[in-house]
């Protein structure tokens, strides 16, 4: 089945091709404020996007926009670990209620699920999207409405999540989307693999980074993430790079997020993330006042039962020790809900675990 743009645009894309409105639209009484002029329509006004569309797409030709390095073809249909071509795949797109508070606000977060993804973890909460590659064909004009609209209906931030496989795309629907009146921070919504020298070409494009830092150790992930045993090394660079670029966490008068780093580390049982490692090294490479999730939301998903270490879900306990490393290496700027859930626990443990 065609999607057409105006099909498109009106609703979210679901599973099955079946189109529905997203819940919670908000009406123009309701929409966002105009936060001030994003990085990328500072390098349009210095001709320098135009030139990192063209740059970006040539690496198509023989694809490194990942750590994987496959080397394919993608502009001649050839797929590599991603199995993407260089056609974009839509998952989903709708206002986001779910996400960071200061992503949120009042009117969402405008959440744009890529398919397909260049790491593929075995305990994947998303694996229909990430693994099976389900959504719908696009072209990069019908993300460049597919933004605009979510600013239209009142969006605070355009949330790309999964992009590393498709930046030149997300490149060249930016700068078609900002000729039409786009004005809100994009929000580089990653797992962490990524090439320093591919998020160089993002600088003064991205105002919000927002990575996952996964795994601390080696083996780990080269277990759980598909042979990424390079994934601590190469998330690490990346965290540094996207600070230099966009600095820490800043919001607006309301509360809204405009510009910064925002890292989300999720704790897995039995200590396999290496969560004490990941604030310790935060601590000691990052401002103590970097923006930090410490997430609870593990649950054993995808092929995740085949591991005996990842099989069930964290205790209140482990999660308790979690937030506690944080303490005890200073870090300052804890994501809200991750202190909420965190004195949760605290007041229950016992009839939790």
């Amino acid at each position: 089945m065609k999607v057409t743009r105006r099909s498109f645009l009106k609703g979210t894309l679901c599973l099955g091709g079946a189109l529905t409105f997203p819940g919670r639209l908000v009406n123009a009484s309701q929409k966002a404020p105009r936060q001030g002029r994003p990085g990328y329509a500072k390098l349009e006004e210095q001709r320098e996007l135009a030139s990192r569309i063209e740059q970006t797409r040539a690496i198509f030709e023989a694809c490194r926009l990942c750590p994987r390095e496959c080397g394919v073809n993608r502009l001649a249909g050839e797929k590599g670990f991603c199995r993407a071509t260089s056609r974009l795949m839509v998952y989903s797109a709708h206002p986001h209620f779910g996400e960071e508070v200061s992503l949120v606000g009042k009117n969402g977060s405008g959440t744009i699920f890529f398919s397909n993804c260049n790491l593929r973890c075995v305990f994947c909460q998303n694996w229909p999207i990430s693994h099976e590659g389900r959504g719908k064909e696009i072209g990069d004009e019908d993300l460049a409405d597919l933004m605009f609209y979510m600013q239209h209906i009142g969006c605070h931030n355009i949330n790309l999540v999964t992009p590393t496989h498709v930046m030149p795309n997300i490149l060249n629907a930016t700068r078609s989307a900002l000729l039409k009146g786009l004005h809100i921070p994009l929000v580089y919504n990653t797992s962490g693999y990524e090439r320093v020298d591919m998020l160089r070409l993002l600088d003064g494009v991205v105002d919000i980074y927002l990575p996952d830092m996964k795994f601390m150790e080696a083996r780990e992930a080269e277990i759980y993430m598909a042979g990424a045993a390079d994934y601590p090394e190469m998330g690490k660079k990346a965290l540094l790079e996207m600070h230099r670029q966009v600095g820490q966490h800043k919001t607006d008068k309301n509360g809204i997020a405009v510009r910064g780093l925002m890292i989300r580390h999720l704790v897995m049982p039995n200590r396999v993330s290496g969560t004490e490692e990941f604030v310790r090294w935060v601590a000691a490479n990052l401002p103590k006042s970097t923006y930090v999730n410490i997430m609870h939301q593990y649950h054993v998903d995808y092929n995740a039962f085949e591991y005996p270490k990842i099989q069930r879900s964290i205790t209140a306990g482990e999660y308790i020790e979690a937030m506690g490393w944080a303490g005890k290496y200073g870090l300052t700027n804890l994501d809200p809900k991750s202190v909420a859930v965190r004195d949760f626990f605290v007041k229950h443990q016992k009839n939790i675990n």
